[in-house]
Order: structure tokens, then C-alpha cells, then sequence
């Protein structure tokens, strides 16, 4: 798999970013669209409203956010969108952005080990 990294939406846009791709449901406050410099943004891979607003603020529940988000990632307009985001991997490293403050537990941080751990998995698997 080609770089995959994580970066806070509103850090100034890296030369080793690859593709910038917003991964949040929401617009970034305060963000305009020539700041975020994004290729493009795949809302349709973020948590539900739902599972965000529960998990909001609560870092202490990060492991069941990170069950119930690879669930959700599972449905097919998010499992589209990480087909669209496998692409773009193909083509070459990516940036996964996120706006929230904490940089360790949110839905980006999510994403990325939910897609190495399965891209390890596929490695791993021997060809028939």
C-alpha cells in the first residue's frame, strides 16, 4: 500500500501529501475550500451523525467507536467510498484529513488502521 498518513485539515498543505482527502461528514469551520486545498472529500466514508455525536468528547469510549465505525463501514454508500479511496491509494500516497482537535482518536485514526490492518490481511492470504 502505498503512504497512507493522517493531518488535521487546517495545517498548511505538505508537499509529500498525495491526494488530501477530507474524510469528516461536516465542512470544517472556519476552513474555506482554497485553504483546505483538498482533492476531494468522501463524506459518504465518515460515522454517521449518530455515532458521532455519541462518541464526541469521549475518548474513553475510542475502542467501541472504532467497532461500531468498521461496522458502518461496512454499509454500501461508506463501502463505495473506501473502494473510491482504494483507488486513489493505487494511484499513489494519500492524505486522510480530519478537522477534530484530538489527533489521536478520531475518525481518520480510525480509518487508517481499519484499512492496514486490511491490507495486511490481504498480504497474508495466500493466492489459489
Amino acid at each position: 500500500m502505498p503512504a497512507l498518513k493522517i493531518k488535521r485539515v487546517y495545517a498548511p498543505p505538505g508537499d509529500d501529501d498525495g491526494a488530501r482527502i477530507l474524510v469528516d461528514r461536516l465542512w470544517p469551520r472556519g476552513l474555506s475550500k482554497d485553504k483546505a486545498a483538498l482533492d476531494f472529500w468522501l463524506r459518504d466514508i465518515a460515522p454517521s451523525d449518530g455515532l458521532r455525536k455519541r462518541f464526541h468528547g469521549n475518548p474513553e469510549d475510542w475502542e467501541q467507536f472504532r467497532a461500531a465505525y468498521a461496522e458502518e463501514l461496512k454499509e454500501p454508500l461508506a463501502h463505495a467510498a473506501v473502494q473510491t479511496l482504494r483507488e486513489r491509494l493505487r494511484e499513489g500516497p494519500v492524505t486522510l484529513l480530519f478537522a477534530a482537535r484530538d489527533e489521536n482518536h478520531n475518525n481518520a485514526v480510525a480509518l487508517k488502521e481499519w484499512l492496514e490492518q486490511r491490507a495486511g490481511r490481504a498480504r497474508r492470504i495466500p493466492p489459489r
